[in-house]
């Protein structure tokens, strides 16, 4: 996920946050939000049991595991396509 998509997901969670604080109902928030409901509601918990702090994003979900010389060898052997590899 690029960090401009994190940033926009974390902006949502933050409106919901925001509309926590209002009273406002879990099904008009995913409406409006235009997610589930039953994200709203995980949201709503983490939000319940840690604030708005607990909305942050926690950045990256996983790490790249590649070096940059394996990474650059297998940019080669997607470039070869599939017949190259018996397809």
């Amino acid at each position: 996920m690029t960090a401009e998509r994190r940033e926009f997901r974390e902006w949502i969670w933050y409106q919901a946050g925001e509309r926590f604080t209002r009273g406002e109902k879990t099904a008009v928030i995913a409406k409006d939000l235009r997610v589930s409901e039953r994200s709203v509601e995980r949201w709503r918990r983490a939000w319940r049991e840690g604030g708005m702090d607990a909305l942050a994003s926690s950045g990256p979900s996983k790490l790249l595991r590649l070096s940059d010389g394996r990474l650059a060898e297998l940019e080669k052997e997607l470039a070869l396509g599939p017949t190259e590899h018996g397809w």
